[in-house]
């Protein structure tokens, strides 16, 4: 296709969505998508997009310039399908739109300065930008200005459910068999697992001060998640005295982090 590489970032996402983000020809999901053409354009087809679909590198070659319907002619099921799905409209996706555009005059209404743009822009301009893939990456992406976003050491904060213990009175070995029998005791030494604290560590290989959520021992070592490496990791430092703690925040069942 010899569009523009915004337009065909925006076809693109669009067949991805119309057909579910698969093979057309043999349904197979988490590999790389090619556009295809229906019928061919040397018999006759277009570049229109009910004329087009997505295909795996293997049922692509396979179909080469063939039409269709010599293509699918043992596999009339999928043909059919094939088919009618060419033709048919993205149904959610224009109850979806209709809802975004109430919400953007709305907001516009209120005197909010609001930009928008479809999704294959924001992606478009997202990979141009060399920017990984992350809900608030795409936000500041969208439209026009999204073309040009600085992110040099902005981080957002990230807030994530967890749960505050479960019903289990104690800890099997690999044979299902009980092992450790679990304390009724969730607080020692005024820390319960899941406080936010801060830790001014004196001493020892990790001196520093850390704030993170602490998951709190009997025997008062206690540990402390305190975010993610350079690489994405989960940092933690283990065994620190519980006197170099000092509680921020009890626990509220989420983890909070960079």
């Amino acid at each position: 296709m010899g569009a523009s590489p915004l337009l065909n970032y925006e076809v693109r996402e669009y067949l991805l969505e119309k057909w579910g983000r698969k093979c057309a020809y043999c349904g197979a999901e988490q590999t790389p998508l090619e556009i295809e053409h229906i019928i061919p354009r040397s018999k006759g087809g277009s570049n229109r997009v009910n004329n087009l679909t997505l295909a795996c590198v293997p049922c692509n070659q396979k179909k080469s310039s063939r039409d269709v319907n010599e293509f699918l002619a043992k596999k009339p099921e999928i043909l059919k399908k094939i088919l009618g799905q060419a033709k048919a409209s993205l149904r959610d996706a224009a109850a979806v739109n209709s809802t975004r555009w109430k919400l953007y005059e709305t907001l516009k209404s209120y005197g909010f300065p609001v930009e928008i743009g479809t999704g294959g822009r924001t992606k478009f301009n997202r990979r141009t930008q060399g920017f990984k893939k992350a809900h608030w990456i795409d936000a500041a992406c969208v439209g026009e200005s999204g073309e040009h976003v600085a992110i040099p050491h902005l981080k957002p904060l990230l807030i994530k459910c967890m749960e505050r213990g479960n019903r289990k009175a104690c800890k099997t070995d690999k044979y299902g068999f009980p092992n450790k029998w679990r304390t009724r005791q969730k607080v020692f030494f005024g820390f319960q697992t899941g406080d936010m604290v801060i830790a001014h560590v004196l001493t020892g290989k990790h001196t520093g001060v850390y704030v993170g959520r602490v998951s709190m021992r009997k025997s008062g070592q206690f540990c402390l998640s305190i975010g993610r490496d350079t690489e994405g990791k989960k940092e933690k430092k283990d065994g620190l005295h519980r006197r170099f703690f000092r509680t921020l925040q009890r626990q509220d069942g989420y983890s909070y982090g960079f």
